[in-house]
């Protein structure tokens, strides 16, 4: 926990690199950059990659692949489409990653003011430059403030009922694994924000993120360590997801409102 992911100045410093892509993901890696160029040629700006591969903490057969594209334009519905069986493609190619996720966005969105602390600061910290001129070069420095953790993380309370649905309707072991996944990943990382400012650094590592919170709210440490542990080896549980939505999430999104306040709304 020394390095604290900021530099002298106390600002982000960008995680992941090229550099740091385990040997086992590098094929994939360059698939992911050829094909897409293909797939989207002058409709494309650039090309990141986030996540574990860029971090160097991928495990083969374990971990997935991270995209986000920025077009020019706003992404329309065969954007979607493309977007959909590239990432099919590379996932039956590479039995090396276990799913390619990929975001599509606009660079008018990306650079927008009301995107500044959240998808601005994603962007610049959070992703590797894969494709085309990096967008961050248009963005401001970052720092572990509260203005940062309510624009990222502040919307836990507006999640939750479609999160209570979902686990409703949820009934076969997979779904109940998928779910586990996403909503222990999400819970993970809010509660890592809720206290991001008075720890005053970043880590994009779920453990490390559980046991930084726990430091400063004991009485949720185990649960929040656990959630770390479903994150990485999703269970088919329906007892913790319950727990997730009806324990965990909401005494997590009113702490914090009480903390950092509601994200700022976004039309549409």
């Amino acid at each position: 926990m020394e390095h604290r992911g900021l530099d002298a100045y106390g600002y982000f410093e960008r995680e992941g690199s090229l550099g740091r892509v385990p040997g086992e993901f590098k094929a994939v890696v360059a698939a992911a950059r050829t094909h897409t160029a293909e797939a989207y040629g002058r409709r494309l700006h650039s090309a990141y990659l986030y996540g574990s591969v860029p971090r160097g903490t991928a495990r083969p057969g374990r971990s997935d692949l991270d995209l986000l594209l920025v077009l020019h334009h706003e992404p329309s519905d065969e954007d979607r489409d493309t977007a959909e069986v590239l990432a099919r493609g590379l996932d039956e190619d590479f039995p090396e990653v276990d799913g390619v996720g990929i975001l599509l966005q606009d660079k008018v969105a990306v650079l927008s003011e009301a995107q500044r602390f959240d998808l601005g600061w994603f962007l610049a910290c959070l992703c590797t430059p894969l494709l085309g001129a990096d967008l961050a070069e248009h963005l401001p420095r970052y720092r572990p403030d509260s203005l940062l953790a309510r624009e990222t993380n502040g919307d836990l309370a507006e999640l939750l009922p479609r999160w209570r649905k979902r686990v409703r309707e949820a009934s076969t072991p997979e779904e109940y694994r998928t779910l586990s996944r996403i909503l222990s990943r999400r819970l993970v990382r809010t509660a890592f924000t809720l206290v991001m400012p008075r720890w005053g650094g970043w880590t994009s590592d779920l453990g490390e993120s559980a046991e930084i919170f726990g430091m400063y709210y004991p009485q949720r440490a185990a649960q929040v360590a656990a959630a770390a542990a479903v994150a990485v080896d999703p269970v088919a549980d329906p007892e913790v997801l319950r727990g997730y939505v009806e324990d965990l999430g909401p005494w997590l999104a009113d702490e914090y409102t009480a903390r950092h306040g509601t994200k700022t709304p976004r039309r549409g």
